[in-house]
């Protein structure tokens, strides 16, 4: 007897025991005669139910989960008998909290083997890179800018014009940069996308160096993140030995190579220019804008510097073309999200859906309240430096613009979730001391602004004249939002005036005192 079985090798499986999975179901099949093929495939995103483990079938994937080693002998007879088990959940496409979802970026994701290149072509995978070759460098472009697509590492700047400005200038070398330095609490999108669809990334850089002339890209990622490193660098090696990177990509006349460089773990380097310092071997302090990294970024060339999901995302919109990217979403936010459910929540993991969403559907529906079963009192969206939305709030549509209409940001897409034991003045001041710590020190707002912070909101928890350093802290938010450098110090104003605005008895208020900063 054989059987093909699918176990992920992906960082939060491995954190609940996949590889001794993996290992149990080897021994189990030797011990029992079965020949058994497994791929040790990308998660899914249904984090609550991992290791979950897939048997392929003649009427598709079937799933069980969570599956613990001691389940193996049992689950393993069942599967190649087509039997029930306690574990078992059904076919895997049908699985309600995936069947719900939207799945583009991550259409591959758990689905092939991410070491193959051959699996990835057989799923679609080069198709977006032909099409850029045969549309050439400019309507590439434009097809980019047409999509509607905005950057997803938080600041949701149009993609295409930032293609469009390094393309427009000239240069003898340019560059391509992927910011995979994920750090906000709660996000994880990039790690899988690297850990379970890597070659995606590839393609999506090529497709960029191609459309703006650079030759050669670089890949800066944390090294909290040492299996996605891992899985980049073979990737990388797999694709440049099938030509699809180094001279003449896929046998066409552009030239294009990239390499993975790995942080150091400081925050400030997901802000763009402090990572290009790093990346340039000095530390990493943001640099004052203008010029733009566009104009003069990495050793001083034109560089396009996108977040990891951004790039991902280019090689559908050239495979299908803009306008069926574009009809996904809503306004100005077009295409999908890959939202990150996290936090003290029932069903945590990766939801990718079209922007226009509410935050309660998210939170109620999909992630279903809390873990504790206590009720959901503050949601965090937009990591660390993210507002604090009460359920007030939660009618609010998934939108770059409906967001930043309730003093809110999407970020990156993590959405952390608590419950009623929260106590929402020990969140504001952990903002401000986040942010001192964190703080490259550059800047006087965000370096000075943010010590100060920790202890104005000890000083306003204890009661010590409480309104006037309530202003002070006011005082403080406005000064570091409109006065640092960058959006560490400009942003953490937010968590810090919505854990205020929206739940003041925390201060020791009886009401509201204070609106949100605008």
């Amino acid at each position: 007897m054989s059987a093909r079985i699918f176990i992920p090798g992906d960082a939060a499986a491995l954190a609940v025991g996949a590889d001794d999975v993996a290992a149990t179901f080897s021994a189990a099949a030797q011990a029992k005669g079965v020949s058994l093929d497994i791929v040790r495939n990308g998660s899914r995103g249904l984090y609550w139910l991992e290791p979950m483990v897939e048997v392929e079938t003649a009427q598709g994937r079937i799933a069980y989960g969570p599956v613990e080693a001691e389940d193996v002998s049992a689950l393993l007879d069942a599967m190649l008998a087509g039997e029930p088990h306690p574990l078992l959940l059904g076919p895997t496409e049908d699985i309600p909290w995936l069947k719900r979802q939207t799945r583009l970026t991550f259409a591959r994701c758990g689905i092939v083997d991410p070491r193959s290149l051959d699996d990835y072509r057989a799923h679609g995978g080069y198709k977006g890179l032909e099409r850029a070759l045969a549309l050439g460098a400019e309507a590439t472009v434009e097809e980019v800018v047409q999509s509607g697509l905005r950057g997803r590492g938080g600041a949701g700047f149009p993609t295409g014009i930032k293609w469009r400005t390094v393309a427009g200038t000239s240069a003898d070398q340019k560059y391509i940069v992927c910011n995979a330095d994920e750090g906000d609490s709660g996000t994880f999108a990039d790690r899988m996308i690297i850990e379970g669809d890597p070659f995606v990334l590839i393609e999506g850089m090529t497709i960029s160096g191609i459309a703006v002339g650079a030759t050669r890209g670089y890949l800066y990622i944390r090294s909290e993140y040492p299996h996605a490193v891992a899985m980049m660098e073979a990737a990388i090696r797999t694709a440049r030995e099938a030509g699809y990177l180094g001279h003449a990509v896929a046998g066409s006349a552009f030239d294009f190579d990239m390499e993975v460089r790995v942080g150091a773990g400081a925050y400030v380097c997901g802000e763009e220019t402090a990572l290009l310092e790093s990346l340039e071997g000095r530390r990493g302090v943001v640099r004052a804008k203008p010029p733009l990294p566009a104009h003069k970024g990495l050793f001083g060339k034109p560089t396009v510097i996108n977040n990891v999901i951004s790039l991902a995302t280019v090689p559908i919109i050239l495979a299908e073309g803009a306008d069926a990217y574009r009809d996904f979403g809503m306004g100005r936010s077009r295409g999908t999200m890959p939202i990150q459910i996290a936090g003290n929540v029932k069903h945590g993991g990766l939801f990718e859906i079209a922007f226009g969403v509410t935050l309660g559907e998210l939170v109620d529906e999909i992630g279903g309240g809390t873990a504790s079963g206590k009720p959901v009192r503050a949601v965090q969206v937009g990591g660390p430096l993210g507002a604090y939305f009460p359920r007030a709030l939660f009618d609010t549509p998934f939108d770059y613009e409906a967001f930043a209409g309730k003093d809110g940001l999407i970020g990156h897409g993590g959405i952390v979730v608590f419950d009623d034991t929260v106590d929402m003045a020990k969140q504001a001041r952990f903002a401000m001391e986040f942010c001192a710590i964190e703080s490259c020190g550059k800047c006087t707002p965000c370096r000075i602004g943010s010590t100060r912070g920790v202890e104005t909101v000890d000083k306003i928890i204890r009661g010590d004249e409480r309104e006037k350093n309530l202003v002070v802290l006011e005082d403080l938010c406005h000064t570091m939002k409109f006065g640092s450098l960058c959006a560490l110090g400009g942003f953490t104003p937010y968590p810090v005036m919505s854990a205020l605005t929206h739940f003041p008895e925390d201060f020791g208020a009886q009401a509201p005192v204070l609106a949100a900063v605008r």
